[in-house]
């Protein structure tokens, strides 16, 4: 049997000796390669922005809307706060007002919660403080509404005027100190609730006082672990359907229960599905890259056997093996795919990096890409070279000998 590291050798030569016919062999292999990588890595990267975006907006938190007036009061905001693996709950009501400072009016949003909504949505006090159950007419206002909403900017103990609209069509306006500004954040999207930039937060006595209401448009919650999120906010949902008179046998059916409730762990859950399904479509477009880039290959490994008939029988005149021939095509083939892997891995994450960069989400290389890499380009290379490598073994010395 053939020295493996001999082998070696007299594969680079040959690879070495047709650089053009080796390097379009192993272009296909490159960009092949390249795309996996980068749609591995873009994926990995964007599972990791949306996880980013979730724990910044709150940590192991749930969620519930009601789905109709004078469903949620205090009865319902103590039962979720009594209820095992709650560690703070707080109640909303959120309306567009009339909100003006100096001389300018602007539509913002209003939302009342209770000092709770801090801890639980992850709400970052850049200047001053934020509110407490003991406040009144104090308000925490959006980094975007300090300092872009209008043509001053609003300092922390400022005075800020808020008209409501009740539901009976009467207005109603109250002066606002601003005790706190939110720090920056951009990640609302992801629940769809409140861009905190661009809100006004106010205690929610306040808030049900002014709309002239005593129920709430709903809860949001913290639970001790992300472990527990689903179990607790399972719980929750059971505790809510019975106080609401929901039967037992549509707990599981949303549209029988007057409210909607979600966690960290379902949202969690639904991106890393969208984002696994994006990144499984692109990748099988990669992966018919490879194909082709192996199809490449094992066409140029045949017009090489053809090419070099002579010299396979020369090697069987001097004693080499029908094992030793498939051995030396084989390695030839799996040196083509590992160079174009190694160039195809580097290309992929340089690729994926200024992607990343250019869309703004951290880039994340999983360590297991550079063995993909290597990985594909070495089992492209095999497969591809298999049959090649077969036809040399086959050929007849003599008949080999003599050809032109």
């Amino acid at each position: 049997m053939i020295n493996l590291r001999y082998a070696f050798v007299l594969a680079f030569g040959s690879i070495s000796s047709a650089k053009l016919r080796s390097t379009l062999t192993a272009l296909g292999i490159i960009i092949g390669v390249a795309a996996v990588v980068a749609n591995v890595s873009i994926g990995s990267s964007f599972n990791q922005y949306f996880t980013d975006e979730l724990g910044s907006l709150g940590s192991n938190f749930i969620i519930i809307y009601s789905q109709d007036v004078n469903i949620f009061y205090d009865t319902e905001l103590e039962l979720i706060r009594n209820t095992p693996g709650i560690e703070g709950a707080s109640a909303f009501n959120q309306q567009t007002a009339a909100v003006s400072y100096i001389s300018a009016t602007r539509q913002i949003d209003v939302q009342g919660v209770s000092e709770d909504a801090r801890y639980i949505s992850n709400l970052g006090v850049e200047k001053g403080s934020f509110l407490t159950d003991q406040d009144k007419y104090v308000a925490v206002i959006g980094k975007d509404v300090a300092t872009e909403k209008f043509d001053k900017n609003i300092s922390v103990k400022n005075y800020i005027d808020i008209t409501i609209k009740r539901d009976d069509g009467t207005s109603i306006t109250r002066k606002f100190r601003v005790k706190g500004i939110l720090a920056s954040e951009d990640n609302t999207f992801v629940t769809g609730g409140p861009d905190r930039d661009v809100t006004i937060y106010v205690p929610i006595a306040t808030m049900n006082e002014m709309l002239n209401v005593t129920d709430y448009s709903g809860f949001s919650a913290k639970t001790g672990s992300a472990e527990s999120v689903q179990d607790v906010s399972d719980e929750v949902d059971k505790r809510l359907a019975r106080a609401l008179g929901v039967p037992t046998r549509d707990l599981d059916n949303d549209d029988a229960k007057p409210y909607r409730i979600f966690n960290q762990a379902e949202i969690i859950e639904q991106l890393d599905s969208l984002t696994n399904a994006f990144t499984i479509l692109i990748t099988l477009i990669a992966v018919v890259a490879l194909i082709v880039g192996s199809i490449g290959i094992m066409n140029i490994m045949l017009v090489t056997v053809t090419e070099r008939t002579s010299e396979i029988g020369l090697l069987k005149s001097l004693g080499y093996t029908r094992p030793d021939i498939i051995v030396l095509f084989i390695m030839e083939s799996i040196i083509v795919g590992v160079i174009g892997g190694i160039l195809g891995t580097v290309l992929g994450l340089v690729g994926s990096y200024i992607v990343e960069v250019y869309l703004g989400i951290t880039p994340v290389f999983p360590f297991y890409l550079i063995s993909l890499g290597f990985f594909i380009s070495v089992f492209v290379g095999l497969i591809a070279g298999v049959y090649p490598a077969n036809k040399a073994a086959n050929l007849n010395p003599v008949e080999a000998l003599r050809h032109e």
